[in-house]
């Protein structure tokens, strides 16, 4: 790793190489399986953000979904790799090494064992209509900066749910994108103009086989 800082050994292997100052965009998710969408999301954000990385956290499972289904996690990560086909991006295991499913603890380990790096967590509009329900929501609103991604027709239900309502003061208008890196949390936008809709339910075949596979 090329920040100062002596981490254990087991962290640093699943972080991806970062240098101090850098701009990194979290993308969580199953990635069960990874598509187009989640590559279209990281290089729309990589642009109006003005990120230097997006890192996508393969979660080992999600604690609000059925996770019968669910790949194993070296699958699920040689998968995403191939679709994310760009340099920018990365693919990390931190979450199965630091045995947690929940974001906060993610984000509270990437931030303690890496202060120079400024994190923005990355979501669909999906995922902020129901991002009350995360543990400890508030909490991840108040460590990192959040740029969520308009993902039609989730628009209005994700603006008007519950965290929508009770973060509005933080909300900043899309025209402040490359200024979001830089802003200490509480601070979110809402960025609109990415019209890819896939999701990875829809790629699934009933029997949870990714369709397209074997």
């Amino acid at each position: 790793m090329s920040n100062n800082l002596v981490v254990p050994r087991f962290v640093a292997q699943a972080v991806p190489p970062s240098t101090p100052g850098m701009r990194i965009g979290l993308l969580g998710g199953s990635f069960n399986p990874p598509h187009q969408a989640h590559r279209a999301i990281s290089r729309f954000a990589l642009k109006r953000l003005q990120l230097d990385r997006v890192w996508w956290l393969v979660t080992p499972g999600n604690p609000l979904k059925e996770n019968g289904t669910l790949h194993e996690l070296g699958e699920r990560m040689q998968a995403a790799r191939e679709v994310a086909d760009d340099p920018r991006i990365e693919v990390s295991c931190l979450e199965s090494v630091i045995r947690t499913r929940y974001t906060i603890d993610t984000i509270n380990t990437l931030r303690r064992r890496f202060p120079g790096l400024r994190f923005v967590w990355i979501m669909g509009a999906d995922n902020l209509a129901q991002f009350h329900r995360w543990q400890d929501w508030r909490r991840i609103a108040a460590q990192v900066p959040m740029a969520v991604i308009d993902r039609p027709p989730q628009s209005f239900r994700a603006l008007g749910s519950p965290a929508a309502q009770a973060l509005s003061r933080y909300r900043l208008p899309e025209n402040k994108a490359v200024q979001l890196a830089d802003r200490p949390a509480p601070a979110w936008l809402f960025l609109t103009g990415l019209k890819l809709n896939l999701s990875s339910t829809g790629l699934r075949n009933p029997d949870g086989s990714w369709k397209g596979t074997k």
